[in-house]
C-alpha cells in the first residue's frame, strides 16, 4: 500500500517534500485557531500575573535563588555533599586518574563477568 501518507520511502522516513508539506498544513491549522481567540481581550491589566489582589513584587524581591530551590536536596545529601567537596582537588591529574582507574576496573568486571 503506498499513498501519501505512507512514510516509508526509499530514503527512508525522510522525505522533505512530505515534511514540508505537513509543516505548512500544521501552521495553517495553528493559524485558523489562533485567528479564532476572542478579539475582545484587552492588553494591559488583564495580561498582569494574578496575586490574589496583592500587587505583585519587584523582580528583585520575585528572584529566587538556586540554593533556595534545591535546599531540600541539599539539606538532605549534607554529607554526601562534604565527602565530595573533601576529594574534590582542582587538579585534573587527579580526575584523569579516577577516570582511568574507575574504567579499568569496569573493563575488568565486564571481561570476567560480562560474558556470562
Amino acid at each position: 500500500m503506498t499513498g501519501f501518507l505512507d512514510f516509508s520511502t526509499p530514503s527512508g522516513f525522510w522525505d522533505p517534500l512530505r515534511w514540508i508539506i505537513v509543516m505548512i498544513i500544521a501552521l495553517l491549522i495553528s493559524y485558523y485557531i489562533w485567528k479564532r481567540g476572542n478579539p475582545k481581550h484587552k492588553k494591559g491589566e488583564q495580561i498582569k500575573p494574578f496575586f490574589s489582589g496583592y500587587d505583585a513584587p519587584s523582580p528583585e524581591d520575585a528572584h529566587i535563588r538556586a540554593g533556595n530551590i534545591y535546599w531540600g536536596f541539599i539539606t538532605a545529601l549534607k554529607r554526601y555533599y562534604a565527602f565530595v567537596k573533601s576529594i574534590h582537588t582542582g587538579n585534573i591529574n587527579d580526575y584523569i586518574g579516577w577516570y582511568v582507574g574507575i574504567m579499568a576496573l569496569m573493563l575488568i568486571v565486564f571481561l570476567l563477568w560480562g560474558g556470562a
